[in-house]
């Protein structure tokens, strides 16, 4: 590991004024679980980490807002989510997703900034808050900005986020009557890198679907929204012959990639059969 300066201003101001977009040696650390393993393994040579653990408690903190959506500080842990019983009453599935998630040393300091702005298509939590309709909103010298999530990945390790900007919030929109669901497959501990994460939102009238929201995690270079299964799904009862349709819509519109988890072809598969029962998890939800 090469020596660098280590940086810890006691603002989100300050910190954004520590960044320089033409040096990408430059790099902000919120809980560091990521980045650590990238400096320990040679892959990233930092000249400059920002420490964001002086900074405002304001974005460590989370609740509700008046227009009923849920505002989450980017420096909230992963921990802090998990165990907050308002986010876990207006959006079970991220309490639920926690469970399947890394382990607890993980979870205490990584946290949801951080999650958002590595970029890694192995991340559960993004296909999740894709599928909830999240945005995140950014600071950097030119203001704020809202970007949703759905937008904010553009491959491997690779978002829109400029250099000199940091993700400060993040705000998921009222859910209602909505309901949702994360299944994850991993090819070793249950609470592995997924091979595959699918993670559905919906709308249900009796047992017909409307406005399906379906993200597709750990099978491409970023989350992946599949509207050939929504077009499948909205509008229609659910019955075991839409659910099958719905399948193999995603199995034959879904482009995946291998990696060390598995083939593509392996994936494909876990494609098939995981939206199938995301599906019928989110129509027995409740019954």
């Amino acid at each position: 590991m090469n020596a660098f300066e280590l940086e810890m201003p006691d603002s989100l101001k300050a910190a954004v004024a520590l960044l320089d977009p033409e040096d990408p040696t430059i790099r902000v650390m919120s809980g560091g679980t990521a980045l650590m393993l990238m400096m320990k393994t040679d892959v990233f040579h930092p000249t400059r980490l920002i420490s964001l653990r002086r900074i405002e408690e304001t974005w460590s903190q989370m609740g509700p807002m008046p227009d009923g959506s849920f505002r989450i500080g980017a420096m909230c842990t992963l921990s802090q989510m998990e165990h907050n019983d308002a986010l876990a009453a207006f959006a079970p599935v991220i309490r639920q997703t926690m469970y399947l998630l890394s382990n607890v040393r993980v979870r205490n300091v990584a946290t949801v900034g951080g999650a958002l702005a590595h970029g890694d298509p192995h991340m559960d939590l993004p296909p999740v808050l894709v599928a909830l309709d999240a945005e995140v909103v950014t600071e950097s010298p030119e203001g704020s900005r809202r970007i949703p999530v759905a937008e904010l990945h553009l491959g491997y390790y690779e978002t829109v986020l400029r250099g000199d900007e940091l993700i400060r919030e993040v705000i998921i929109p009222p859910q209602q009557d909505r309901r949702a669901s994360y299944l994850k497959c991993t090819t070793r501990a249950v609470k592995d890198w997924p091979a595959l994460g699918v993670a559905l939102s919906a709308d249900l009238d009796g047992d017909s679907m409307r406005d399906a929201r379906l993200v597709i995690g750990s099978v491409g270079e970023r989350p992946l929204r599949v509207s050939e299964v929504e077009a499948v799904v909205n509008g229609q009862q659910m019955t075991e012959r839409v659910i099958r349709d719905a399948g193999e819509a995603a199995a034959a519109s879904v482009e995946t990639i291998p990696d060390e988890l598995g083939s593509a072809a392996y994936k494909t598969q876990l494609v098939r059969v995981h939206v199938e029962r995301a599906l019928r998890a989110v129509v027995n939800q409740n019954a």
